[in-house]
């Protein structure tokens, strides 16, 4: 084998020995911490049981499988409302843009605008467009 193949291999091996530790040091780590979390808060505020490491790690991997997925092709998944707006955004009129807005404005008016900046808003559009 040449060398360079050699140091290759070295490295890769190294580079698993290094996350196999990695793992080995930062799960119990994480386990007892939320463990020591679960015990400290649950029993006193909602006179829940206390767990032990195993029951821990049993909850942390539920709640993995629950709300957190499994593998790489869900990262991407988060930022996919963007595109599609834009690309229904794209083919809209301008009149037809500005009628989207204005209904979006009167859906969410009272979550995310109050009355006088969306009169404000209003009333600026109308200025622009004179």
């Amino acid at each position: 084998m040449n060398k360079k193949y050699e140091a290759f291999i070295t490295a890769k091996i190294i580079m698993i020995i290094k996350i196999i530790i990695g793992v080995l040091i930062f799960v119990p780590l994480f386990v007892f911490g939320t463990m020591y979390l679960w015990n400290w808060i649950v029993p006193d505020l909602f006179h829940g049981p206390v767990i032990n490491f195993w029951q821990t790690l049993g909850l942390l991997v539920l709640s993995k499988i629950l709300f957190g997925g499994f593998g790489k092709g869900h990262h991407g998944r988060h930022n996919n409302w963007k595109q599609r707006m834009k690309e229904k955004m794209g083919h809209m009129s301008p009149e037809e843009k500005e009628q989207f807005k204005q209904r979006l404005k009167e859906k969410c008016r009272h979550k995310f605008w109050s009355q006088e900046e969306v009169k404000t808003d209003d009333s600026n559009s109308s200025n622009l467009s004179q």
